[in-house]
């Protein structure tokens, strides 16, 4: 296939009347438009305003799709125990896999084509199925929850350790090695240092797998870490093994110096995820800091229930803008570092070599966009317009592995009606409550 456009290449490589060629997975070529056509004169094309690079979700909630909208306007451990937690109890694998499509269709529809998903306790391997069944490329992770937590998601912790390695023998490296393992602990608050030091144990046991949690996401949880551990959260992790470049942190937004310093030292990577960090008035995350100091940071949605979109372009925008409040300087955080954030470095945090950028010989993760629209007129800088105009709905196309997922405005690979109608379907018993007190 030979797709016509504006290439976006990278975050600093733009080609006007260019096109990509994809052979099977792979990208054959990027260059010229006129160029390529006379060189593969036999293959079917096609044509978008922009072509870009598949944008990575580097912390989504999938599983909570079903939730958005029903905990606004509420502080993150309230939101967190009151009402997200115990909708997830309640959810049984049915609607698990419900929820899970129905968030791995926003993101196709809006050009994600990779995750870092965060998981629950139960179902895990119906969202491994549903992301199978999509075609979506993820590192995808059960959540391990042995303390403070509600009926319905507390476990053992050794049943929870060894539910998630029965799932990384089942689906690390499945559906073609798009789908890959992340051990899932929820975070400290509500993990026991057993479950976190099991945790390293056993993600160091498989070659390729990972660790995804929350850390340092609002000032109450680090109150209650240290308050526990006698440690700032950082510290903490890095005490029983959560640290190293095979860990993805999300959110990471109150650390001191000395926090900053072991995730340097340990090549940590850190999620940013601004529009819930707003929402929940968690604070702003250093990023340019981060930065400087050579950590790499990748761009997440967080979940719908504390977004409540999964839009990446949305994000994009609200990444830089937030910083740039945040410096008093208009300079911060400017449009190339923000799309590195959402494409390779968040390729780089979920693990995925070849996926990020739009280059001979990588994988075909790519994006087309329409600009017919007036927020896209004049047209001066496409970069520009990806990242401070672009909206999800702009999307037209989205290939994954060369497979073409969403064209036309249609899911290519299951009944986009379908998925939404079973999601309509799902009675949420939204009086459930906790019994335990909010830690």
């Amino acid at each position: 296939m030979l797709l016509a456009g504006t290439v976006v290449a990278d975050a600093r490589t733009v080609i006007h009347d260019g096109a990509v060629v994809v052979e099977g997975d792979r990208i054959e070529a990027v260059g010229n438009a006129a160029e390529l056509e006379d060189r593969y004169p036999d293959h079917p094309t096609a044509a978008y305003d922009v072509l870009a690079p598949g944008l990575v979700g580097g912390h989504v909630h999938s599983v909570q799709s079903l939730g958005r909208g029903i905990a606004d306007d509420t502080a993150l451990l309230d939101w967190l125990f009151e009402y997200i937690l115990p909708m997830e109890a309640t959810l049984d694998g049915d609607q698990m896999e419900a929820a899970a499509k129905l968030g791995y269709l926003e993101l196709i529809e809006s050009g994600t084509t990779t995750c870092i998903d965060h998981l629950s306790v139960s179902h895990a391997g119906r969202a491994f199925e549903a992301a199978g069944e999509l075609g979506i490329r993820g590192r995808l992770g059960k959540v391990l929850m042995d303390q403070e937590s509600p009926d319905g998601l507390l476990e053992e912790t050794d049943a929870g350790l060894d539910e998630s390695e029965r799932l990384i023998r089942e689906y690390h490296g499945a559906f073609d090695d798009r789908i890959r393992y992340a051990v899932t602990p929820r975070f400290a608050v509500s993990c026991t240092e057993e479950c976190l030091r099991g945790t390293r144990e056993l993600a160091d046991r498989y070659d390729g797998v990972r660790i995804h949690t929350h850390a340092s996401e609002n000032e109450d949880e680090i109150a209650t870490v240290e308050r526990e551990t006698g440690h700032r959260n950082i510290h903490w992790l890095d005490e029983v093994g959560i640290t190293g470049e095979d860990v993805v942190l999300a959110h990471c937004v109150h650390t001191d110096e000395t926090e900053r310093e072991v995730l340097a030292a340990t090549g940590t990577h850190v999620t940013y995820c601004p529009s819930s960090n707003m929402k929940l008035a968690s604070g702003i995350a250093p990023i340019p800091d981060y930065l400087d100091r050579g950590i790499n940071v990748a761009l997440g949605n967080d979940g719908p229930p504390c977004n409540n979109t999964l839009d990446p372009f949305t994000e994009m925008r609200q990444a830089s803008l937030l910083q740039k409040v945040d410096a008093l300087d208009p300079t911060s955080t400017p449009a190339e570092t923000v799309f590195e954030m959402a494409t390779i470095n968040g390729a780089d945090a979920a693990g995925f070599e070849e996926v990020g950028k739009l280059a001979e010989g990588w994988k075909a993760d790519i994006v087309g966009l329409t600009t017919d629209l007036t927020r896209a007129t004049p047209l001066h800088d496409v970069l520009s317009h990806l990242v401070f105009a672009a909206h999800g709905d702009d999307v037209a196309f989205t290939m994954v592995d060369g497979e073409v997922l969403y064209e036309g405005g249609e899911l290519t690979v299951a009944d986009a009606h379908a998925i939404r109608e079973e999601a309509r379907a799902v009675d949420l018993d939204l009086d459930a409550v906790v019994d335990e007190p909010v830690p």
